[in-house]
């Protein structure tokens, strides 16, 4: 009896959805300044192909990275224009909304693919500080690499192989 017990919460286990992220590294750099770090994302793309930043770190000028805006809210002094936080495989990297971030000193950034300029290219809006003062628009070079993707599947199957070993192992009295 306990063995169908066991068996049937190792399947109800490996059944479960299993969330996980992928790492990418990032850069940009404009005239006089570059930014670069580590992007969390959700493992699988949306429909059009776009990985949602869960997370960031890094750095703008040496001055670190202290926290991504959420999808959906415009950084400050940039009302109208929210980010989505999506970045992509192939390009463009990001689209029109792009991403925002804020680092120690209180500069407020939001890299973004700006469809609308001749040529098309990559820009990042920034300010300063809680209310967006000091604000700038300045062409940059952006990339992004996938550096890993994890199987989640396999810490399943290796958790559930160890969970049957020890049924086997060590019957019932």
């Amino acid at each position: 009896m306990r063995f169908i017990h066991l068996s049937f919460a190792a399947i109800a286990f490996l059944a479960a959805p299993a969330f996980a992220a992928s790492t990418w590294n990032w850069s940009y750099s404009g005239s006089g300044y570059t930014a670069s770090g580590t992007f969390t994302t959700v493992d699988t793309p949306d429909m059009n192909g776009g990985y949602l930043i869960t997370g960031i770190t890094g750095d703008q000028n040496g001055d670190a990275i202290t926290g991504l805006y959420a999808a959906g809210t415009a950084i400050p002094g940039n009302d109208g224009y929210p980010v989505d936080n999506l970045v992509f495989a192939s390009g463009p990297q990001l689209s029109g909304n792009g991403f925002g971030f804020v680092t120690t000193s209180g500069v407020n950034a939001n890299p973004f693919y700006a469809d609308f300029t001749t040529p098309a290219g990559y820009l990042s809006f920034e300010s300063k500080g809680s209310s967006g003062t000091d604000t700038s628009e300045l062409p940059i070079s952006f990339s992004a690499t996938l550096v890993s993707t994890p199987e989640p599947a396999t810490f399943g199957l290796l958790l559930g192989a160890l969970a049957l070993t020890a049924i086997i192992v060590c019957p019932s009295r």
